[in-house]
């Protein structure tokens, strides 16, 4: 009988500092913690998961989820690689550790880079420097409409983004321009993500749109998608995670505007008869209030999603399984950068109705060395031949 194990990315949900934070200058950073500072926190179904038993989980306040006993599993997951960003996090949660991290650019990207870049697309660049999303288009988007100069930036991540007005460079213009970025930005400039970042709008009222669109670098090693699929599962992506994995190892995928769209399309998902992974990636927490740092926004998407967990968990069948979990922090309540923090993430899981998974320890399996425990537990849920599950860097079975 075909299983089903389906992986939901919160992108950015740390629960607190991991013991090297300081190294990354997060020390003290606890996604969750802020979030429990508002009134719109809500979490009552990923308590029921296990949530608010975690090792070390602390809240800002004594909310009511705090009492809930769990059904589910769940652990507390120490990031193994060396980075806090989108790409190294996933790729670590599919068996992938990367012990480099990618290339940062501080200053901004060296000017014979630069200048090839214009030579390529026909356009002179704006800023070159590391900046909030938000505020580039606010300082350089009238000179960019006025020139059709393109805003090009990074930030404390691995990335090349590009921001351009949809009336100036219409997306799929901007999409092409970002693929030439990408054949560029290798070796030396190997940056784990060149990012389109199309607005729209009025000057003083820029604001970004939802087309956005990522083109990462190639996992460079197999990553527990390409297990799967080269073993006749299949592999689906939702939201991110054909941009975050360039499409290796995945056999179908569908991208979204948001997490609500990102839950109804696993919902949907869930519908359709398959057997393998369904990978969901919910960008919201970490692109509209994280970075942002909205504390009060982050808590309302946490609340959102737990609110239909329930559906979720509802559509499961009797040999499927739900894990929920996060790749990085993007603590809110942090305001000495509006960059990722280093901190630990959940991993909570259940069954059918919240129930335990069928063959699953329930419980709290305390704090794990690397989110590669992910993959482990996929390959071995979905019976997976053991000298298959050796080709990635998890071992250990949560």
């Amino acid at each position: 009988m075909a299983k089903r194990a389906v992986i939901i990315v919160m992108d950015s949900f740390g629960i607190g500092a991991a013991p090297d934070a300081a190294a990354f200058g997060d020390a003290g950073t606890d996604t969750l913690g802020s979030c429990t500072k508002s009134e719109h926190f809500r979490a009552e179904n990923l308590a029921k998961m296990g949530l608010f038993k975690i090792d070390g989980i602390k809240c800002a306040r004594q909310i009511p989820e705090m009492d809930i006993e769990p059904t589910g599993t769940y652990a507390r997951l120490t990031e193994k690689s060396m980075g806090k960003d989108t790409t190294i996090g996933h790729w670590e949660i599919a068996g992938l550790i990367s012990p480099d991290p990618l290339p940062t650019f501080p200053g901004g990207f060296p000017d014979d880079l630069i200048s090839e870049f214009e030579k390529k697309t026909g356009r002179g660049v704006l800023c070159n420097l590391p900046y909030s999303g938000t505020k580039v288009i606010a300082d350089y988007g009238d000179e960019h409409v006025r020139t059709g100069k393109l805003i090009v930036y990074t930030s404390a991540d691995s990335v090349f983004q590009i921001a351009a007005h949809e009336d100036i460079v219409p997306c799929e213009e901007l999409y092409d321009i970002c693929r030439t970025a990408r054949k560029m930005l290798t070796g030396k400039y190997g940056v784990g993500r060149v990012i389109a970042r199309p607005f729209a709008g009025p000057s003083g009222h820029y604001e970004r749109t939802p087309r956005r669109h990522d083109f990462s670098l190639v996992p460079p090693k197999d990553t527990m998608l390409n297990v799967l699929s080269d073993n006749g599962y299949d592999v689906i992506g939702i939201g991110k995670i054909n941009d975050i994995f360039a499409g290796d190892g995945l056999t179908e995928y569908t991208y979204t505007t948001g997490n609500e769209d990102g839950i109804n399309k696993t919902i949907e998902y869930l519908d359709r008869d398959f057997n393998g992974l369904l990978f969901v990636n919910l960008v919201d927490y970490d692109m509209l209030y994280g970075h942002r740092r909205d504390i009060d926004g982050y808590a309302r998407a946490v609340a959102y999603l737990d609110e239909r967990l329930p559906a979720i968990a509802g559509k499961l069948r009797d040999d499927d399984i739900l894990m929920i979990t996060a790749d990085h922090g993007c603590d809110p309540g942090y305001l000495k950068s509006t960059d990722h923090t280093r901190e630990y993430v959940p991993f909570v899981a259940c069954g059918k109705d919240f129930a335990p998974a069928k063959g699953t320890k329930a419980g709290n399996l305390g704090t794990r060395p690397t989110f590669a425990d992910i993959a482990a537990s996929v390959l071995a849920y979905l019976d997976v031949p053991e000298a298959q599950r050796s080709r990635i860097e998890g071992t250990n079975i949560l």
